[in-house]
């Protein structure tokens, strides 16, 4: 298609902004496979997807009514049994014996290290010091001067022997080792280093042909026949699987998404026709005919027999009354009848005597003053 495009088009022709902005073809291998691909994933996604937007309608559900209230009264227990009770030990307990620990250690040790720094340690401190300043600095001063002047002496009084001493190790030991080492050590270190060079470079050689022939036959038969291999096998199938995995995730997103539609569809159906099948049925049922016939028994049965109950009780509170005061009073007679009237108590005569004994203000009824 393109080498007949380009052929159409003059040799001097330029390609119009539109077909620079349109993206690149396609191959035949992505538009063999992507109707045939996004079917079938489509097919086995939405089985999938309606099963999934049920567990999270489910979970959801469970979430509400039953996760949310558990991990409330979960976290409601965790905090009466550990954190409340840490927390009281923490208040009540921990922090006011810290504070008198605290308390003990300041009265019972800062305290009286202070006092031993203060009158103790610090006059103390300053009687030693007085001593390295005034006793043993001149001591030691005085000590150094004397070991000075006796090494002086016998630096003086050794001067001779000091210098034949250098002369013999001069010429018995100086002297025979540099000779020792410009015509003996010198020459066999030349020779040694000659030879370990030469070794060096046999041994560099030697090295460097073996490496060259193993790389010249791991590049022929390995190298060369891998590239081959990853150049015109791997890379090929590579692609087309990179192809293919890509338009596989292209219809597992696009399925995905239809599929929730789907399933949103499906699911608000369902809904629907539960609530038609079922709901309105059964709210037509209850306002219709439920509610009627309960207003009818409520007015017509239950009221009347309310009332009726509340006579009966009223009735038979009464006549229980009336049967416990005839029993009351027939006890009585009984009881009168065996054991006579009882004996009526004789009250205390408490007021003042009636008439002319009545005490007055006027008169007095006392044996002195009567007339």
């Amino acid at each position: 298609m393109d080498l007949e495009k380009s052929a159409a088009a003059p040799h001097g022709d330029v390609p119009a902004a539109k077909d620079r902005d349109a993206p690149a073809a396609e191959g035949c291998l992505v538009v063999a496979l992507r109707i045939p691909l996004r079917i079938v994933v489509l097919v086995l996604v939405v089985p999938v997807r309606m099963v999934w937007d049920a567990l999270v309608v489910a979970g959801r559900f469970l979430n509400d009514t039953v996760f949310r209230p558990l991990g409330r009264a979960a976290l409601w227990g965790g905090r009466a049994l550990f954190v409340w009770p840490f927390v009281g030990l923490w208040r009540y307990l921990l922090v006011p014996l810290g504070r008198g620990l605290a308390w003990l250690g300041k009265v019972l040790v800062v305290v009286p290290a202070g006092w031993a720094y203060r009158n103790l340690l610090t006059p103390l401190g300053h009687v030693l010091l007085w001593v390295y300043a005034r006793v043993l600095t001149p001591v030691g001063h005085g000590v150094l001067w004397v070991l000075r002047g006796v090494g002086a002496v016998l630096a003086a009084l050794g001067l001779g022997t000091y210098a034949a001493l250098a002369w013999l190790a001069r010429y018995l030991v100086v002297v025979p080792a540099v000779w020792l080492y410009a015509w003996v050590l010198t020459p066999v270190g030349h020779a040694i280093a000659w030879c370990a060079r030469g070794v060096v470079w046999v041994v560099t050689t030697v090295v460097t042909g073996v490496g060259l022939a193993l790389y010249w036959i791991t590049r022929v038969l390995f190298v060369l026949p891998a590239l081959a291999v990853w150049r015109w096998v791997l890379v090929p199938v590579g692609r087309v699987l990179a192809v293919v995995g890509r338009e596989i995730l292209d219809a597992l997103g696009h399925a995905w998404r239809i599929a929730g539609h789907i399933s949103l569809a499906v699911g608000r159906f369902l809904g629907t026709l539960f609530r038609w099948i079922f709901v309105e049925p059964v709210r037509w049922v209850y306002r219709s005919v439920l509610t009627p016939i309960g207003h009818a028994v409520r007015d017509t049965v239950l009221r009347p027999a309310a009332r009726a109950a509340r006579s009966v009780g009223r009735a038979t509170r009464e006549a229980l009354a009336s049967a416990r005061e005839s029993v009351r009073q027939a006890r009585a007679d009984f009881r009168r009848m065996l054991f006579g009237e009882p004996r009526q108590p004789q009250l205390a005569n408490r007021r003042e005597p009636p008439a002319r004994e009545t005490r007055t203000l006027g008169s007095s009824t006392t044996a002195l003053t009567k007339d």
